[in-house]
């Protein structure tokens, strides 16, 4: 075996405070707008359809980018990437700080979803710059940065809009995106591990045809119709073309993304459970808020303003912060595949608590339990696709991780408002029609539990001896 070969001395807390200033800003603009839509349709003069796309298109540009700026970072070099992607972040949110028409805003949204390959990127610089006893434990705190930025952003959204503008909800991920991007320049040394070969141009544009169409027609079939033309031809156009997209990167010599890598039994299974549980984490930053904003006079609501109903997401962001780290360093300790199965197993048991909710305190412990699952999860997934790729496939294996939770996520949301739209009586949904969603949610996350049970177990010392420096010369 060759020795070691030593790595430059870094600051460990800078590289992570630029990393996760940058995913911070990323996640905040992902969800902040969502309690924003109502204020936006009105200030860009639009319509309630037209202001959705203010929300889609940043999932379809976030869902496209993500995998192939994983792949540029490992042919071309992590830092090179993760810089240009962070300015990219920072423009895309100034045109959306000063926009002030709907055109404009979604420029300003398809450009900021870019922002998606900061984190398979910082997953790879984490494994390149940082000591191995660091890394899983920082993977860990970005990764729950997705969760609990989502979360902080829904809480945030509401003071924000009170107190001023929606150009605000811009402005602050902006400043912060900036500073995030300086200090990667300074703090974050480049790595010399490289991935070989050229970019599959037909590889790419395969990829991001049949995610966008399949993120389409799933994010427009609760206003089409899971059984309209324009949903059914969309998900199946986008089938085809997926099935046509791994035949031409089986027959690559250099693909986009490794088909057998994707077979591995570390990262298929690690990315069916990372379907289901982002199928139940962002259906609840959905169904919590617009479940508590219900008035009381429906029998079940509790009438609460925008701003009170990011309060009841308070516990999912504190718990998440608490828990991601937690995850991190039981992963150290056990291996990841025992924070997954706890993370999943507490996500199911918030849906149950959800299900059979009557009073305010009830809904406050399922967010609570909603954080503590995904933090634990969040964390161990992205660990579990580090263990189970070489160091220069980390990129775009952990992007396409990335991708699939983006998926579950578009996927559970649209399920639950599909549901509620068929359960409304006047003007809200009946509590049937939450029982109902919530319980779909619940069986969604038990089978997500059955697939952490699936995902190959590996032990700390087997996990420890992937972040080898040897491994770069592989």
């Amino acid at each position: 075996m060759d020795a070691p070969v030593q790595r430059p001395a870094v600051n460990a807390g800078l590289v992570l405070t630029a990393l996760a200033l940058g995913g911070s800003a990323y996640a905040l603009l992902q969800s902040l707008v969502v309690p924003a839509l109502p204020v936006l349709q009105h200030d860009l003069h639009t319509t309630t359809s037209g202001v959705a796309w203010v929300f889609t298109t940043y999932l379809l540009s976030a869902s496209v980018v993500t995998p192939i700026a994983g792949r540029l970072g490992d042919m071309f070099g992590k830092k090179r990437v993760l810089v240009i992607t962070l300015f990219a972040l920072a423009l895309g949110t100034l045109i959306g700080a000063i926009a002030t028409s709907l055109p404009l805003m979604i420029v300003a949204r398809l450009i900021q979803g870019m922002g998606g390959a900061i984190f398979p990127l910082s997953f790879g610089i984490i494994r390149d710059a940082l000591p191995r006893e660091k890394v899983a434990s920082a993977i860990a705190l970005i990764s729950g940065l997705l969760g609990i930025g989502g979360g902080l952003g829904i809480v945030l959204a509401g003071p924000i809009l009170k107190s001023v503008s929606y150009h605000w909800l811009f402005w602050i991920p902006f400043f912060v995106t900036l500073g995030a991007g300086a200090l990667a320049i300074v703090a974050i040394p480049e790595s010399d591990v490289r991935a070989k070969g050229d970019i599959h141009w037909l590889g790419a544009v395969l990829l991001s045809t049949w995610l966008a169409s399949l993120l389409l027609g799933v994010s427009e079939s609760s206003k089409w119709g899971w059984g309209s033309s324009k949903t059914i031809g969309l998900i199946a156009f986008a089938l085809v073309i997926a099935v046509w997209w791994v035949i031409a990167e089986l027959r690559s010599s250099h693909p986009l993304v490794d088909m057998r890598m994707m077979q591995l039994p570390g990262v298929w299974t690690t990315n069916l459970a990372a379907l289901l549980l982002g199928f139940g984490m962002y259906s609840s930053f959905v169904l919590i808020p617009q479940y508590v904003q219900t008035p009381t006079s429906t029998g079940y609501g509790f009438g609460a303003t925008v701003t009170q109903s990011g309060i009841f997401l308070v516990p999912t962001t504190v718990t998440m912060l608490i828990c991601s780290t937690i995850g991190g360093r039981l992963s150290n300790v056990v291996g990841s595949k025992v924070p997954l199965v706890m993370g999943a197993s507490v996500t199911t048991l918030a849906f149950v608590v959800l299900t059979f909710t009557t009073a305010k305190w009830e809904v406050y412990l399922a967010s609570a339990f909603i954080g503590i699952g995904v933090g634990f999860a969040f964390a161990a997934l992205a660990n579990l696709i580090v263990e189970a790729v070489p160091p220069h496939q980390t990129g775009v294996a952990s992007g396409m991780n990335t991708v699939v939770r983006t998926i579950g996520g578009a996927i559970g949301a649209e399920v639950a408002a599909t549901i509620l739209a068929a359960n409304v009586h006047g003007i809200f949904p009946d509590k049937h029609g939450y029982t109902i969603t919530f319980i779909v949610c619940t069986l969604v996350l038990a089978v997500g539990i059955g697939a952490a049970l699936i995902v190959p177990r590996r032990a700390p010392r087997e996990v420890h001896a992937t972040h080898m420096p040897a491994a770069a010369s592989e």
